[in-house]
């Protein structure tokens, strides 16, 4: 590394090596890009305090002896440690929108922004005016659709206060304090008597062969955010079983499950679960109406 901070003298210099770096140390890249390349890029530009945006031209400017070494220690940190970059800059980026974040909250990277960016179109009929996001995490589902949807209420919970902390953090940044409610509730445990238009989650689905399997980078994160269960379902088996009692008589359910897919299809065969198909990539998430969730809460309830 001291070679590179005197040799590498431009952004794209340092661009090239961070991907070599990846390459050659095997590093896993999964948090929100599967491409060397990209985050090679945030690395670099973050660390500079630069856009993503940034014009081609600039790739070619020289840097300071000082911005080299605050990169080479954040790549060698990511490299190293096995430290998810995002944790490395304290910011992720989710629906377009910046977020804080460190080891408290799982790093943000979930298809449901393309969801959210279609408004949840078709299942939607009207204008959502209360959502839930359920499990929130950094609260990025939860304040991208107060974005979207202007005019809604949204209740942002999760059994973690450290993560609920987090959250905090990125509503007041994003100035939502009037409209995104956060609440310490295990699943729908605080939430007696309320009704919502979308329920939104993504709840921990991690089976435990995975677990057992996972990159050293998702090791970073917090477990509770990731394991549930031998099959991955623990936590979705108990908002399938309680959601007909929190959604309005039109409402839509919407979960993220993963590659517990196959085990939720297998527990419940007979349920119309709508799987999403997302034009820029990822899987595992599901639609249910609340007439399918009422006419199911039974077998739901059964399972747990």
């Amino acid at each position: 590394m001291a070679e590179a901070e005197r040799e590498l003298v431009t952004i794209r210099d340092w661009m090239r090596f961070c991907v070599s770096c990846f390459r050659g140390c095997d590093v896993h890249i999964g948090h929100g890009t599967r491409d060397p390349f990209a985050e090679a890029s945030a690395l670099v530009l973050q660390t500079l305090n630069l856009e993503w945006s940034a014009d081609e031209e600039i790739l070619s400017a020289r840097l300071l002896p000082s911005e080299r070494a605050a990169i080479a220690e954040t790549l060698r940190k990511r490299v190293n440690d096995r430290t998810p970059l995002a944790y490395l800059l304290n910011l992720a980026y989710f629906n377009g929108l910046p977020f804080y974040v460190d080891e408290r909250v799982l790093v943000p990277r979930s298809p449901i922004a393309e969801l959210i960016q279609d408004r949840f179109l078709p299942w939607l009929k009207d204008e959502p005016q209360r959502i839930l996001d359920l499990c929130t995490g950094s609260g990025c589902i939860a304040i991208a659709c107060a974005k979207e949807f202007p005019d809604a209420v949204v209740d942002a919970s999760d059994l973690s206060l450290d993560a609920l902390s987090v959250a905090a953090i990125n509503v007041e940044h994003h100035d939502l304090q009037e409209r995104v409610g956060l609440l310490e509730s295990d699943v729908f445990s605080k939430l007696p008597g309320q009704r919502y238009d979308l329920i939104v989650s993504n709840p921990p689905y991690v089976d435990a062969e995975d677990m057992a399997d996972l990159p050293e980078e998702f090791l970073r994160e917090p477990e509770m955010g990731l394991a549930s269960g031998a099959d991955g379902l623990d936590i979705t088996k108990r908002i399938l079983a309680e959601a007909a009692d929190y959604l309005t008589e039109d409402g839509v359910l919407v979960v993220e499950v993963g590659n517990s897919q196959w085990a939720l299809e297998q527990t419940f065969p007979d349920v119309p679960f709508v799987w999403v198909e997302f034009e820029r990539g990822g899987k595992g998430v599901f639609v249910l109406t609340a007439a399918d969730c009422r006419e199911h809460q039974a077998v739901f309830e059964a399972s747990i």
